[in-house]
């Protein structure tokens, strides 16, 4: 009895022995390459493109919509800056990047009782009817970027704003 049990044991082992090799075979084995039928177009495969993503770019002809990459990128850029909470960073940015002066609106960078504003906005009037707004400060967490339409007398921020004159 104690050889077929010995016996047994061996074709199990054996079993199992190459149970575990057909897995490692199968697992380590490249994925099948599939063959096109008669019904199936045989295509090659699309090139990868190694170009780099263009940067947000201003379009003076476009819309609003067309330049709120621009505007929102250089908002996040000064955002991400020692200057995140002077509209002036922002505004001399915007105007960096090609933005008119003369179409913009800044709120002020501090209260009336001198200290930080928990939010600044900042503008550029687009057009006839359209406004790219831009808000930073510790009550938005993330710099927030928008189109709006303009407001009466080709205004896009309600309520006081600070002459831009330097």
């Amino acid at each position: 009895m104690h050889r077929r049990s010995s016996a047994f044991a061996r074709r199990r082992l054996g079993a199992i022995t190459l149970s575990a090799g057909l897995l490692l075979t199968t697992a380590c084995a490249p994925d099948p390459v599939p063959t096109p039928s008669d019904s199936e177009p045989v295509t090659s495969p699309t090139p990868r493109s190694t170009a780099t993503p263009t940067a947000p770019a201003l379009h003076a002809d476009g819309t609003a919509a067309d330049n709120l990459p621009l505007f929102a990128e250089v908002t996040a850029r000064v955002w991400s800056s020692g200057r995140r909470a002077e509209g002036r960073a922002y505004v001399d940015a915007l105007v960096a990047a090609g933005f008119p002066r003369d179409r913009m609106q800044v709120t002020a960078d501090e209260t009336t009782v001198g200290n930080p504003v928990e939010s600044l906005q900042f503008s550029v009037a687009w057009g006839d009817a359209e406004c790219l707004v831009g808000q930073v400060g510790p009550s938005t967490g993330a710099p927030v970027t928008a189109v709006l339409p303009q407001l009466a007398e080709g205004r896009c921020l309600v309520g006081e704003t600070r002459p831009i004159d330097w």
